[in-house]
């Protein structure tokens, strides 16, 4: 399967995804259905390496994939984009984790959330591990799963030097809370909560976090493709932005269907949305441009220097809020009946602002970085 048939497959099937995303919205989760069609496409082996039967794509064919499925059901690209970026990072781990995740099913989901949330005590061959976590999309689908957390001593304090790790867990090492999901936008990514109570996990199913930002986890593991050698910022970011410039894309296709039907056509409302159009496809070509050029620059064996990751992030940053507050105004322009729940706009709109509130998306410390970057200055926090 090429880079342009899971594109393919998502424009044949955008009838399908458009109609069940007021489903997914309802049941708070995505419909099985929905989940067994995404198999089928492979939207989610596109970052999953040849030699565990991924497809292994390029980047932008994964975030174009990403913003397709988004414009047509937001919680669906949504999904797509996080849980679609998890088997890029097991590629880097070790290979009997690989196995244990993809011996059998390729089409195995890994679900997340990296924050650092869990506390995890060295034992003899791994640690124990334990924690509460928010916000693991498409969790329902998912049958492992990576979960930040952060490495203590002997008696569960701290390290003085915080050293954090993403552990990979199998399903039956962790709780979905259901009822914890209950929000105003994204509802279909069934976003729940997780619990870990004092599991046990070996050594060999745990990776830095450090060394993943780097690409020393990339050199450790061996991996001399292209795909594996982008920076991290790179990979997880731009998905998240991919997913919401995809629903702001259906947002303002939605704004468009929804002038056909009204008996009075605004010509101010008509240049708000045509505007609006325009700066959310700027949003795309900007996200995707700079992604091929560090996809060129990995493709000769070089590598993507600090200035230009943190170009990246800039705009991996602004582009969400690009696309968002082009949404914003082309919604504003559509009348009193667009806040109609029958009204698929409204949801793109709210689905929107949920996305970007990821913590991603928050523009201070990524651009600060960049203007540091270009004097010279080492960067603040905000991972390159």
């Amino acid at each position: 399967m090429g880079n342009d048939t899971v594109l393919q497959q998502i424009d044949g099937d955008a009838s399908y995804f458009r109609a069940h995303a007021g489903e997914a919205e309802s049941l708070g989760r995505l419909p099985d259905d929905v989940v067994r069609r995404m198999r089928e496409i492979g939207v989610i082996r596109m970052l999953q390496p040849l030699d565990r039967q991924g497809l292994e794509t390029t980047p932008s064919a994964f975030f174009e994939s990403v913003m397709s499925l988004a414009a047509l059901c937001g919680a669906s690209g949504w999904v797509s984009g996080i849980v679609g970026v998890h088997p890029w990072e097991l590629a880097l781990c070790d290979p009997k984790v690989q196995e244990e995740v993809w011996g059998t099913d390729p089409d195995t989901w890994i679900a997340s959330p990296y924050a650092p949330m869990g506390r995890a005590r060295p034992v003899d061959g791994g640690w124990i591990f334990s924690g509460r976590w928010q916000f693991s999309s498409g969790t329902d689908h998912c049958d492992w799963i990576f979960l930040g957390g952060l490495i203590t001593d002997a008696s569960g304090e701290l390290l003085p030097q915080p050293q954090q790790m993403h552990f990979i867990l199998p399903r039956a090492d962790y709780e979905i809370v259901d009822g914890s999901w209950e929000v105003v936008g994204l509802k279909g990514t069934g976003s729940k909560d997780i619990i870990v109570r004092d599991a046990f996990v070996p050594a060999y199913r745990a990776i830095g976090f450090d060394a993943v930002v780097s690409g020393q986890a990339a050199r450790d593991a061996g991996r001399a493709e292209p795909l594996y050698r982008m920076p991290w910022s790179a990979i997880f970011p731009p998905a998240i932005t991919a997913a919401v410039i995809g629903i702001c894309t259906g947002g303002v296709a939605a704004c468009v269907d929804y002038q056909r039907g009204r008996p009075r056509v605004s010509g101010e409302a008509l240049a708000a949305i045509g505007e609006a159009a325009s700066e959310v496809h700027a949003a795309r070509c900007q996200l995707l441009a700079n992604i091929e050029v560090m996809f060129d620059l990995v493709s000769q064996g070089k590598e993507v220097p600090i200035p230009l990751r943190a170009q990246g992030r800039r705009d991996q940053v602004r582009c969400s809020w690009r696309a968002v507050e082009a949404l914003d105004r082309a919604f504003a322009r559509c009348g009193g009946n667009s806040i109609r729940l029958g009204q698929p706009v409204q949801r793109f709109w709210r689905d929107a602002h949920a996305g970007l509130n990821h913590q991603i998306n928050t523009p201070g410390a990524v651009y600060r970085n960049f203007v540091l970057a270009e004097i010279g200055t080492p960067p603040e926090g905000a991972f390159l």
